[in-house]
């Protein structure tokens, strides 16, 4: 059997190591446009507050280690033609410019995302940077070593932790977001607005609502041009969110409309020989029950043992992702899991969302910490439809924890009422999600017509 894999990041990698754990014999060829594999691009903004000191750290797997496993590697070649009926593709080695044909019996597409380029006077002017890969992060730490005052255009996750990382270290920092509160994909509006003033707390020069146009720059400077002003800063990185790459197979397996690839539970393509995982697929979002776009490592690793486990035999269905996220934000933890109350009503759903401030523990415990949760509920089957949690306090596994209640579509009684540990170390008699599953609770009953 011979079993092609375009792209080799997350999914990739970890489809190939499946595969050959679980079929060592398999003819397993792989390409990869870039000259690294497995880099973990979510540490960037580590190694740029200087964290981690080697980006070469967070690279996890490297072609050697594929290679030793039986499969065959071939880095810097860009495959550039997908033919799915002739099951073929055509490539082109990046360092010799020869080109060549390649046939399979099973293909894998884990090409990945791109960042979304707006379509910006300027945008590609030397002092105007993408944030993404192993390549970007480089060029973007060496510019930084020599410049002062760094603007950020964009407020998702990697525009929040570039600004942590920068002011962090003695930059002058903008960061302009237009259209949508921070994080809004993640968090609703009022905890956006904690976010927010966090960073100014932390000397960022924080210009929501405006809309960046384009850009100028001479030797020194770059100009952004935006709807209500024009900034100056040295140096400019573009990071307002990433689109599916999957430009090689338009027509030829199925897409949503944001160009996503649509598989089935096995991870199959609408071409039961060509398989696809990572950020080029939608996934299952249970929330909503539908496809829905989630670029994280975490569905793409899954997505890829999914890959490796079923491109044989049928023997494991996905069950679908609540995208699951946290940011660490100056000793602070950001976590949330599934829909916000905006998401949620965008959708259809008659939400609610219960709120609460509480000591993660008992008061009389030498210290203790304040988290502030939000959750998210259907108020016609109270079923958890998201949560979001943040403090000093690490609370990352707590939204954990609220992901499988939505997996399992568990109610806000369940929460409130599920068994949960008591230590005075730890929390109180009644953990903070089973108070948080009251609140809800007396909420709907004083809600209640």
């Amino acid at each position: 059997m011979k079993v092609i894999i375009i792209g080799c990041t997350h999914a990739g990698t970890s489809a190939a190591q499946q595969i050959l754990k679980a079929h060592p014999k398999t003819d397993v060829t792989i390409y990869e446009r870039n000259d690294n594999i497995s880099f973990l691009s979510c540490g960037i903004s580590l190694y740029l507050g200087g964290t981690v000191k080697s980006l070469d750290d967070m690279i996890y797997a490297t072609p050697q280690d594929l290679e030793q496993l039986g499969a065959v590697v071939r880095t810097r070649h860009d495959v550039y033609h997908v033919d799915v009926q002739q099951k073929q593709i055509l490539v082109e080695d990046l360092v010799t410019g020869r080109k060549f044909a390649d046939q399979y019996d099973k293909l894998v597409l884990a090409m990945g995302s791109v960042p979304v380029v707006p379509p910006l006077q300027g945008v590609s002017l030397p002092n105007v940077l993408i944030c993404k890969d192993y390549a970007d992060a480089t060029k973007i730490a060496a510019t930084a070593k020599v410049k002062q005052h760094i603007a950020i255009i964009g407020g998702g996750y990697i525009g929040v932790e570039l600004a942590e990382s920068y002011s962090n270290t003695d930059h002058q920092v903008t960061l302009i977001n237009g259209l949508h509160p921070l994080l809004s994909h993640y968090v609703d509006t009022d905890f956006s607005e904690k976010v927010g003033a966090e960073l100014v707390a932390h000397g960022v020069d924080l210009r929501l609502n405006e809309v960046a146009l384009k850009f100028d720059s001479d030797a020194q400077h770059v100009y952004i041009q935006t709807d209500q002003a024009e900034h100056q800063a040295d140096l400019a990185v573009v990071c307002v969110g990433f689109r599916a790459q999957t430009d090689l197979v338009v027509g030829q397996v199925d897409l949503n409309a944001d160009g996503s690839i649509h598989v089935d539970q096995y991870m199959r393509t609408s071409d039961h020989d060509v398989f696809a995982a990572g950020d080029a697929v939608a996934v299952h979002y249970n929330p909503t029950q539908a496809d829905a776009y989630a670029p994280l490592a975490t569905n793409a690793v899954r997505q890829g043992l999914l890959v490796g486990m079923n491109i044989f035999r049928l023997t494991l269905a996905d069950i679908g992702t609540q995208a699951t996220s946290a940011l660490h934000l100056y000793n602070k933890t950001l976590a949330s899991t599934g829909l916000t109350l905006a998401r949620a009503e965008k959708n259809g759903f008659d939400a609610a969302v219960a709120s609460l401030t509480d000591n993660y523990r008992p008061e009389f415990m030498p210290s203790t910490t304040p988290i502030d949760m939000r959750l998210v509920y259907d108020r016609q089957t109270h079923k958890i439809l998201g949560g979001q949690l943040y403090s000093e306090y690490d609370v990352a596994q707590s939204a954990n924890l609220l992901s499988v209640c939505i997996q399992n579509e568990n109610t806000i009684e369940q929460l409130a009422f599920v068994d949960m540990l008591f230590s005075p170390h730890y929390d109180r008699p009644l953990n903070y999600l089973n108070q948080l599953g009251l609140v809800a609770m007396d909420q709907e009953t004083r809600l209640k017509p």
